[in-house]
């Protein structure tokens, strides 16, 4: 795709932390006539040349083709994380549910495809030097999103055999965070009645250091201005990571906090996040907890020099920010992205 196309684009998952920071920096951009904004809830956040469209990927599925008429690329990030109890209903939003945009996208003959793949993709790697695209991207199986995540990557890797004409592009950006994705992301993750407020560096006495435990982080916006690239460009195609540094650890995070890392055995870390996933009591499941402690890091030098992309802010001052959105409730008028501190 040239610099003059890419006019107009269509984003699923359009009202979540990666949605939100896509469509306005689309919005904004002049080579950019229209984006149509496809979520289950239409937001009142109304940014420039942008037009919603309520979709549930789970039942209209028979109309996306309409709706990706005339567009010069789909970015897909439509992606639920709940209910991690419930692997099936997870399943058919974002295994079956992609499907079907993909189909969309070669029907209305759609020239490119920009698909929201992950780091939780990778099969276990490892954590003191980083790996390129080339890792195997199996996942880890015990963990739903891990697992759904690597069944499209295979489901694309048919799609891009059976549509050469389509332009493919996976993103697998590391853990995303911003100010206002703060409130979404605790309720996703720690429960809707987790006090944000808690999350200041004062209550700390010490921070778990478990083992396997470092990984790597982006600013949502930064992971952002990689799609915007991607939809730009005419030539890239293929898998591209995406994250900032430095490596986050308990070491790292302790000295932003200025608090000390404790070291924690992974069994008993694993067993508390269990129980309280078992009571349902933690929305985050410990199959997540295994992933995560497995997850390699990437090395992001194919997006710098084919993308010309490159992260504005480190890895620590991303959660600074993020941790500053937790103490105050930060969030947007979309119905993922609610501003609250508890409840």
């Amino acid at each position: 795709m040239s610099s003059s196309a890419g006019s107009r684009v269509v984003v699923t998952g359009a009202t979540g932390n990666v949605g939100t920071s896509v469509v306005r920096l689309l919005s904004e951009d002049p080579r950019i006539k229209s984006v149509r904004g496809l979520a289950r809830r239409t937001p009142g956040w109304s940014p420039p040349k942008t037009e919603w469209s309520a979709v549930d990927l789970t039942s209209d599925q028979a109309h996306l083709a309409e709706r990706f008429e005339g567009a010069d690329a789909v970015v897909h990030l439509a992606w639920a994380f709940q209910p991690t109890h419930d692997p099936a209903t997870t399943w058919r939003t974002n295994v079956l549910g992609s499907i079907k945009v993909f189909e969309a996208v070669a029907a209305a003959r759609v020239p490119a495809l920009v698909h929201a793949s992950s780091v939780g993709a990778y099969s276990p790697g490892p954590k003191d030097h980083p790996v390129d695209e080339s890792w195997p991207t199996h996942g880890w199986p015990d963990a739903a999103y891990c697992r759904e995540k690597a069944y499209l990557e295979r489901t694309l890797d048919v799609f891009e055999r059976d549509h050469p004409e389509v332009r493919v592009v996976r993103m697998r950006p590391a853990f995303l965070f911003k100010w206002e994705s703060a409130s979404e992301q605790r309720r996703i993750f720690g429960g809707r009645f987790l006090p944000g407020p808690l999350a200041r560096p004062d209550l700390l006495p010490f921070l778990p250091d478990i083992p396997g435990l470092r990984v790597q982080a982006l600013h949502t916006d930064d992971a952002a201005e990689a799609y915007r690239l991607a939809v730009h460009s005419g030539t890239a195609r293929g898998a591209f990571n995406l994250a900032a540094d430095p490596p986050l650890d308990a070491g790292v995070l302790a000295e932003l906090l200025g608090t000390r890392p404790v070291r924690l055995p992974r069994a008993a870390a694993r067993s508390a996040i269990a129980a309280a996933w078992g009571l349902h009591l933690l929305p985050a499941s410990p199959h997540l907890f295994d992933a995560v402690l497995r997850l390699p890091l990437m090395d992001c030098t194919r997006a710098r020099t084919e993308l010309g992309w490159q992260p504005t802010r480190t890895a620590t001052e991303v959660v600074q920010e993020f941790l500053d959105g937790l103490q105050k409730g930060g969030g947007m008028q979309t119905e993922p992205m609610r501003g609250r501190k508890v409840g």
